[in-house]
């Protein structure tokens, strides 16, 4: 009896941050949610987000069209209740099979983290670098997502004093729970090779960029 070999993990993808604060290596969708940072301001914070629209239903348009304020909220019931007249946007979406799209400079102020602190440092949009995982908290993210996302943040750790990584749910602890239970934030540790100190909300990861 023959076993089947088990399928390759996904190479990691190599991206760099522009001048302009764009990935030439992602799909580039401009979003009009966005706004200048502060005078001075610039990215020092990543937060990891998910998103599926509707709830638990990946692959469709439907995140690309709320960034870009074309969304039909009469297509779906969660729509018109929660996202009508919404504006949001993220600085990248990272979908299913790792696919990387781009809707804000990262040198721009995205609006994907809301009322929110990061050890006391108030409204992180202004300081932050938005990544949504197309996903959901009940749900495994796939092997391709961690490649791309890995490899994202490198280059954004290369382009911008990056100090520190969060999720949505560390920054607006009890109005936000994502990325969710099922995100690994150690493969994550582990994949970027970033020390301990970037990952100030996780426990059990040493500063040589494995677990403990």
């Amino acid at each position: 009896m023959s076993i089947a070999a088990s399928p390759p993990l996904p190479r990691m993808p190599a991206y760099e941050v522009d001048a302009q604060g764009w990935v030439p290596g992602a799909r580039r969708l401009p979003s009009p949610n966005f706004e200048a940072r502060p005078q001075g301001a610039v990215p020092t914070l990543i937060v990891i987000h998910n998103i599926s629209l509707p709830p638990n239903v990946f692959g469709g348009p439907e995140i690309a069209d709320l960034f870009l304020n074309r969304l039909d909220c009469d297509a779906h019931p969660y729509f018109d209740a929660h996202l009508r007249g919404v504006r949001v946007s993220a600085h990248f979406v990272i979908h299913r099979d790792g696919a990387l799209e781009q809707f804000v400079s990262c040198d721009e102020r995205a609006w994907h983290a809301g009322a929110s602190s990061f050890f006391g440092r108030e409204r992180c949009n202004d300081f932050a670098v938005g990544i949504e995982l197309e996903g959901s908290d009940t749900t495994a993210f796939e092997a391709a997502q961690y490649a791309t996302l890995a490899a994202l943040v490198k280059a954004l750790v290369a382009r911008y004093p990056i100090e520190a990584l969060a999720g949505h749910s560390d920054i607006a602890p009890g109005r936000k729970t994502d990325p969710g239970p099922h995100f690994d934030w150690a493969r994550l540790q582990r994949d970027t090779r970033l020390g301990a100190a970037s990952f100030p909300y996780i426990q059990g990861c040493d500063a040589q960029g494995a677990t403990s």
